[in-house]
């Protein structure tokens, strides 16, 4: 089912990374106040680094924003991988830390410069604390990509201020990187913290949508995982299948063996049904000896035909439970739609009708048949 990561730590790592995105008002916010501060400092020093400098930042500054809304919503898809999502982060650090190495460059001169004026000082001060305090808001479930932001862009100014030998200077160079290690030492609080919560939202998650039995998913993943697939399907028009079956002799199981017997045979038949599909396929268990397949991406309806004969077979084999050898049977109703806008219920309701068309007929498969003139499902 590759709807799901199958590692927990693949999982909450790909969370963290989606939280990248989140911080892009802030990050449009220090984009504008650098150029417009920057401006600000360059027309009152005349200096040409810094108008140099400004160019660069500018650069970065756009590259930052076009990569986090652009990539944000490649992160949002829920079928992000782990490697894809990686890919994502290695992106939008390079434009983030290029922006962040501009600004430390640039403060470095603003406070390197003895006739910059103090007025230029405090308006790159407030810059950069602003820089930190939205580093620290925006990515800081990150802490790889914001502390090293956040070094960058505060260091290299630290540095010219202490250089100023001046004791109020000196002071705020000393207040500066206390805030500063402050901020990392939180950062670092709040990812453990992180870690945490998202572990166990996504714990509480997966038993929400899994079958405590068998481990397959449960009709609310099976809802989910056709409508990743209508997502998926717009604008095209992919052939999807809906398999509905159940177990053939299992009720005299039930009754003969018990229930601990029976819900070993469950299990059982759901590990068949596991491996017999794709990753790109999802298989339910509904309630009871009652099953349910989507199958994903067909290029024509035999395909179905073809899958469902195949698991009449895999679950017509032999059940090793215990001491006992025990033979079920099954038979499977399909539908098959080309119409990505089909609701899930109706096409559980279609595939039940040839399922029970299948079982009162004491044929293994059987295919749901429209009334003439409909097209959306066949």
């Amino acid at each position: 089912m590759q709807h799901e990561v199958k590692h927990a730590a693949d999982a909450i790592e790909i969370e963290l990374i989606r939280s990248l995105y989140d911080g892009f008002l802030p990050s449009l916010i220090m984009s504008v106040g650098f150029v417009l501060s920057g401006a600000l400092i360059v027309r009152g020093t005349g200096d040409p680094i810094l108008e140099a400098l400004l160019l660069p930042g500018l650069v970065a500054s756009i590259l930052r924003l076009i990569v986090m809304w652009r990539d944000g919503k490649a992160a949002a898809r829920p079928r992000l991988t782990i490697a894809a999502a990686r890919h994502l982060e290695r992106r939008f650090a390079v434009t983030y830390y290029a922006f962040a190495a501009v600004l430390g460059l640039f403060g470095l001169r603003v406070f390197w410069m003895p006739s910059t004026g103090a007025g230029n000082h405090l308006l790159m001060l407030a810059l950069l604390i602003g820089y930190a305090a939205g580093v620290a808001a925006g990515i800081g479930l990150r802490p790889r990509i914001a502390i090293p932001s956040m070094v960058m862009a505060v260091a290299p100014p630290v540095v010219a201020i202490v250089a100023s030998a001046k004791p109020l200077y000196a002071a705020t160079a000393v207040m500066t990187c206390a805030f500063l290690l402050g901020g990392i030492f939180s950062l670092r609080k709040r990812h453990a913290r992180a870690l945490v919560d998202i572990g166990r939202r996504l714990t509480f998650a997966s038993l929400a949508r899994h079958d405590g039995l068998t481990a397959l998913p449960n009709r609310l993943a099976l809802r989910e995982s056709y409508d990743e697939a209508e997502y998926a399907a717009a604008g095209s028009t992919p052939l999807i299948a809906l398999h509905c079956l159940d177990l053939n002799g299992f009720k005299p199981v039930n009754d003969r063996f018990g229930h601990p017997t029976g819900d070993a045979l469950l299990a059982a038949v759901a590990r068949r049904l596991a491996g017999a599909i794709r990753e790109s396929d999802i298989a339910a268990r509904l309630g009871g000896d009652e099953f349910a397949i989507v199958q994903r991406d067909l290029t024509h309806p035999d395909e179905a035909r073809l899958f469902a004969q195949r698991i009449v077979a895999a679950i017509g084999r032999p059940y090793r439970i215990g001491e006992h050898t025990l033979n079920i049977s099954t038979c499977v109703g399909y539908v098959v739609a080309d119409d990505a806008t089909r609701d899930l219920e109706q096409l559980i309701s279609l595939a039940d009708e040839a399922l029970y068309v299948a079982k009162r007929n004491g044929i293994g498969v059987k295919r749901y048949e429209p009334p003439a003139g409909e097209r959306a499902a066949a």
